[in-house]
């Protein structure tokens, strides 16, 4: 996936902004796989261990990108305490074979961001390139 800088610092501010709570959004993409617009949206869970996106939340945005003719290219959230790698709960909860997940990893103070691609239990680096 290739991001804009404006785009890679949206997400990275919304991690921020809700830490030590965990964050979560959607990231839209063209059919080039390349990053459109953050919908950062709610954790229902308002937890540092654990995110859900609010469900009503990502109908909408569902429905927005659909109209937009786009693709949800992927689902972001934060580790506040830990490195950005998926824990066994994201591995657990991945739901979109397709779809990039992004992890935005506070523990060291300066963001890490970091791209995987979870299907059926298996994790793999995911190419995220920053424009």
């Amino acid at each position: 996936m290739k991001i804009a800088r404006e785009l890679y610092d949206q997400i990275v501010a919304h991690a921020r902004a809700e830490a030590p709570n965990e964050c979560c959004g959607i990231v839209s993409t063209d059919d080039d796989d390349r990053a459109v617009k953050v919908y950062p949206t709610t954790n229902i869970f308002a937890s540092p261990l654990r995110y859900e996106i609010d469900p009503e939340q990502l109908l909408g945005v569902w429905r927005e990108i659909d109209a937009a003719g786009l693709e949800m290219g992927a689902v972001y959230h934060s580790h506040t305490r830990t490195v950005p790698e998926p824990s066994q709960t994201d591995i657990n909860s991945a739901t979109n074979p397709q779809g990039v997940y992004i992890i935005v990893g506070l523990a060291d103070g300066e963001p890490d961001v970091r791209a995987w691609n979870i299907v059926d239990g298996a994790v793999t680096a995911a190419e995220l390139v920053v424009e």
